[in-house]
């Protein structure tokens, strides 16, 4: 029996969440030996030959230089801020938290679309933002017991960054080129974890920095199947898929790292999910929302090693 189109954008972006949350599971056994910034340089280092591959099929010619500047520094800050924000709480949190967290990103999108893009939002959405983000405080759990962590505020600094990352790649439209929405971050990346380099490094085995470039290509492999998804199937139906990182993280932090399954964590990640997916299924309503950016956003701190497959699918498209 043939499987119809949505269903196998499902699997397809289900596929790309496993590598996704192996991608983290990596930078989360790096992040025992190695500061976090040491592995996001070698990871990105590493993932400019892979990438080089996809620029070769620009078929804009150009330089690097934006036609936008401000808005593509900020968004370059912001890539820079998720990318460190990211690798660090990988680092430092259980994986089941840091997803918990970075799951806010649509909701915080929604937040920033009003005064970024002129959106409007409705009563039903607001209330689905404000539902959504007290899933964080069941998460977090202020006062009642658990440590807040630098890794916490890491965590929901890159959601914060990588939401405004894709509300300003919204804002730009197709003014930019998709080689300086990509290789700005890449670059930006690169120059501030080489910086932190001299603040601490440790000596890698090559074991462990052959793991940072299987970093560099999962993240990729992975953005090429959320396009793939994303072609295939339905927004509606594909987006929800993504939230399938909390049962990854679950069973990789249970295997792998001995993480206890924490019910108040799973059900803080249930409220925000289920606030994203409502989001989501308003904005797919003719009318509701003129841009849908929490529709086409991948629901985790963008980083170096994955670029937003936004980006990446206006890159591939087939050339006219």
């Amino acid at each position: 029996m043939a499987l119809t189109a949505n269903v196998r954008g499902a699997l397809l972006q289900l596929a790309a969440m496993g590598l996704y949350a192996t991608h983290d599971v990596i930078i989360k056994a790096l992040g025992e030996t190695y500061p976090a910034m040491q592995i996001l340089f070698f990871a990105s280092l590493l993932s400019f030959p892979l990438v080089s591959i996809v620029l070769m099929r620009d078929p804009q010619p150009g330089t690097l230089r934006p036609n936008s500047m401000g808005w593509v520094i900020l968004r370059t800050g912001c890539a820079v801020v998720a990318g460190m924000a990211g690798f660090f709480a990988f680092s430092t949190l259980p994986l089941t938290q840091v997803y918990a967290i970075l799951f806010t990103t649509p909701l915080l999108i929604t937040i920033l679309s009003i005064p970024l893009l002129g959106e409007k939002v409705g009563l039903h959405r607001w209330a689905a933002v404000v539902v959504g983000l007290s899933g964080v405080l069941i998460v977090l759990r202020p006062g009642a017991g658990q440590d807040l962590q630098a890794g916490h505020a890491a965590a929901m600094a890159g959601a914060v960054a990588s939401a405004l990352a894709a509300v300003i790649i919204r804002r730009l439209g197709r003014t930019e080129r998709p080689m300086v929405l990509m290789m700005w971050p890449m670059l930006g990346n690169f120059v501030a974890t080489g910086g932190a380099l001299s603040l601490g490094y440790q000596p890698m085995e090559l074991i462990h920095l052959a793991m940072t470039g299987i970093i560099a290509g999962l993240g990729l492999m992975g953005s090429f199947l959320v396009i793939m998804a994303y072609r295939t199937g339905e927004a509606t139906i594909v987006a929800p898929m993504q939230y399938s990182q909390i049962l990854w993280a679950t069973g990789y932090g249970w295997f792998l790292f001995g993480e206890g399954i924490d019910p108040a964590t799973l059900l803080g990640a249930a409220v925000i999910i289920g606030s994203g997916i409502y989001i989501v299924a308003r904005e797919a309503r003719g009318g509701v929302s003129a841009n849908r950016p929490a529709t086409t956003a991948r629901l985790r701190a963008e980083v170096v090693t994955a670029p937003k497959s936004t980006i990446l699918q206006r890159l591939w498209s087939p050339r006219r």
